[in-house]
């Protein structure tokens, strides 16, 4: 025989969890790792958004008499070469890279969307069209691609968020045409043709809301790799130019010069760079395993 506590396994299912800080608060115990990277990605949009507050000196005003100064109660992280302070421009490049990653996440996930919303909808000749396109921009990596469009449209924010964009769009447009070609047969969208709703407002109104929660999960999954990929354009001198602070470009100008005799250039970029896309992944994880149970373990 075995006893079986039902109120035990009803909370462990969280079937007590009905209000909203409730169901958050399960969920937080269930997705410990996902809980801790939404707290990074929390920080790092409320150092983002504060920066003007948070930076202690100005990220792009010189002091000549100051570089190369090691960290201390003055320069939490040190200078550079040039004696801009390495911690105010850490804050400010936290601006930069979410910019770059949500942005370039939304242009590439709004465009993929529609592609593939239309290209599964419709079929026939639009979606070999769309699919073959697809496949010639998936044939280069993300980098690479991206790499090729900053090279043609010229180092600035709005050319890399672009830059960026375009190759994230195949990956979100495959994703939601599987998910219309198999939305397109259910028993809703046959019923709302035989009361003689028009194709577009089918697509728009009952298949593209059921194809939310997957793009939801892409979508944070990509932001990591959108901001690892704007740190390695800036690395390579096609990202943001200057004056912009960015994260990429700080380990650039001292990874080959004074990686040996002024770590701190290095580490704390480094750190910075790591712990975003870390986040970004963690929270990407547990939200596929929340909006999808078909992932769970």
């Amino acid at each position: 025989m075995v006893s079986i506590d039902y109120d035990l396994e009803l909370r462990r299912a969280g079937a007590y969890a009905t209000g909203g800080w409730r169901r958050v608060l399960f969920l937080a115990q269930r997705h410990v790792l996902g809980a801790a990277g939404l707290v990074i990605m929390t920080l790092f949009v409320f150092t983002a958004i504060f920066a003007d507050f948070i930076a202690r000196y100005d990220p792009l005003t010189i002091d000549s008499a100051r570089a190369l100064a090691r960290p201390s109660l003055v320069h939490w992280m040190g200078t550079d070469s040039f004696g801009r302070d390495v911690f105010s421009r850490i804050i400010h490049g936290a601006r930069v890279s979410l910019a770059v990653g949500i942005g370039s996440t939304a242009l590439g996930g709004t465009i993929g969307v529609i592609v593939g919303l239309t290209s599964g909808y419709l079929g026939g000749w639009v979606d070999l069209v769309f699919q073959r396109v697809s496949d010639v921009l998936q044939a280069l990596p993300l980098l690479v691609l991206a790499l090729v469009m900053t090279a043609a449209l010229g180092p600035s924010l709005p050319n890399v968020i672009i830059a960026i964009a375009i190759p994230l769009i195949p990956t979100v447009a495959r994703v939601i045409r599987a998910n219309t070609l198999a939305l397109r047969e259910l028993p809703f969208v046959e019923a709302a043709k035989s009361i003689g709703m028009s194709e577009v407002r089918i697509a728009l109104r009952h298949v593209l809301p059921n194809t939310l929660a997957p793009l939801i999960v892409l979508a944070t999954a990509q932001l990591g790799s959108t901001i690892l990929t704007e740190a390695s354009l800036s690395f390579l001198g096609l990202g943001i130019p200057e004056p912009y602070p960015s994260w990429g470009r700080m380990l650039s100008e001292s990874a080959a010069e004074y990686v040996r005799t002024a770590p701190w250039l290095v580490i704390f970029p480094g750190i910075a760079i790591s712990l975003a896309v870390f986040g970004a992944n963690l929270f990407g994880d547990a939200l596929r395993d929340i909006l999808d149970p078909r992932q769970r373990g």
